[in-house]
């Protein structure tokens, strides 16, 4: 079931286009570190639950503004460029807005399937595509990403552990390992205790087990 009926749809698509146009464009943020911002903000949280105030309410220059503030603190007042043809970060913010409800994902969690906006503005050119080919290529890039062992489970392979040698050496609990090797749990987002510990018994860096787009 989908966050938000269809009718707002093109409203959100277009929101986020000139969230991201505004953001690269008007206030040179790169447009990867804002997608961060957007997430760690809490209004990607409100896009996915279809909160109408941010997928209708606001214009992606507000929105944009509101990320910014939270993030940053301070109030973005640069005014908003008015292009006569669209650029591809607008398409990348327009195409992501569709992505994410048509399969109801969070936009983290595309972004770390490795579709950033970045890859998004590399992969689709403008409106030109049909979303439908969009789809197709944004869930097969997807399906890889998940199909690939994670860092955590390349690195205790490769030592020759098994799960529960890890768990036993390190003092994380069996099922938390299967949990991070599964991607069912963010490891990026565990105590630092729990990632130093993993990577003191497997003889690596905090940053090789960290999973990049």
């Amino acid at each position: 079931m989908r966050a938000y009926d269809e009718s707002y749809l093109n409203d959100a698509m277009d929101a986020l286009g000139e969230m991201f146009d505004y953001a690269v464009i008007d206030c040179g943020r790169d447009a990867d570190e804002f997608f961060g911002w957007f997430v760690v903000s809490g209004v990607a949280t409100q896009f996915e639950r279809g909160n109408p105030k941010f997928v209708a309410g606001m214009s992606g220059v507000e929105i944009a503004r509101e990320v910014i503030f939270r993030t940053t603190g301070n109030r973005e007042t640069r005014p908003a460029t008015q292009p006569i043809d669209r650029g591809s970060e607008y398409w990348a913010g327009w195409i992501l807005a569709y992505y994410q409800w048509y399969r109801n994902l969070r936009f983290a969690a595309i972004a770390e399937g490795g579709l950033p906006p970045s890859a998004i503005i590399e992969r689709y050119v403008l409106h030109e595509a049909d979303v439908s080919k969009f789809v197709e290529m944004a869930d097969n890039v997807l399906s890889e990403r998940l199909q690939q062992p994670t860092p955590l489970a390349r690195i205790r392979a490769n030592r020759g552990m098994t799960q529960q040698e890890l768990a036993t050496a390190s003092g994380v609990s069996l099922r938390m390992i299967q949990l991070y090797e599964q991607r069912r749990n963010d490891l990026s987002k565990a105590s630092a205790s729990v990632v130093i510990a993993l990577a003191h018994v497997l003889g690596c860096s905090v940053e090789d087990l960290a999973e990049r787009a």
